[in-house]
């Protein structure tokens, strides 16, 4: 935190910040109250604002109508920010060898062990970095699956499944119905990805 006259400059780190329409909302709506932002991507952002007319709580209350909210406690920050790396793997890299080596990239992303990543995501989380990863991996099924062009196979290649029978059991097994059920009426099933346990 940096203190300009009656202005501060502080970093804010953000839960649940998902998607680059994210970004814009939160510079939206923290504009709004009167609040600089100066920086903003996925998970944080760098503001000014004067301590003595907008608080802390009410910047806090205006990312909770976001369905955001703000984070100081260290491992929560760690735990976004996996979650942030698992996503971006996930759902906008598109490539293969990116998921298969899904351990590494984490471990190069964050500069810690996967071990230590995990124990820590557990600890924050009602479940398992390895859980979390199936439920991002099934999210992004469901959007692939509804591209007629792309045949269930390139979709268990792409998503790191040995088969496209195993895609199709891990499917059911988490959602509790069947990729051609699915199919037919997807609204039903869809899932925002910060909803996803």
């Amino acid at each position: 935190m940096h203190q300009e006259g009656n202005q501060i400059t502080q970093r804010i780190f953000i839960r649940n910040m998902m998607c680059s329409s994210c970004i814009r909302v939160v510079k939206e709506d923290l504009t709004k109250l009167g609040v600089a932002v100066l920086e903003v991507k996925l998970g944080e952002a760098t503001i000014c604002f004067n301590p003595e007319k907008i608080s802390n709580n009410q910047i806090n209350e205006v990312l909770q109508e976001l369905g955001m909210g703000l984070i100081s406690n260290r491992d929560e920050i760690l735990v976004e920010q996996i979650k942030q790396t698992i996503i971006e793997l996930v759902h906008y890299m598109n490539n293969v060898d990116s998921i298969v080596r899904k351990s590494e990239y984490l471990v190069e992303k964050m500069g810690r062990s996967y071990q230590t990543l995990s124990k820590l995501f557990s600890k924050v989380e009602p479940i398992t970095l390895e859980k979390y990863i199936i439920l991002q991996k099934i999210e992004r099924v469901k959007e692939l699956a509804m591209e007629d062009k792309i045949s269930l196979s390139e979709i268990a290649w792409m998503m790191d499944y040995s088969s496209p029978h195993h895609l199709s059991s891990q499917f059911k097994l988490i959602t509790g119905i069947s990729l051609s059920d699915y199919k037919k009426d997807p609204a039903a099933f869809k899932k925002p990805i910060d909803k996803l346990y």
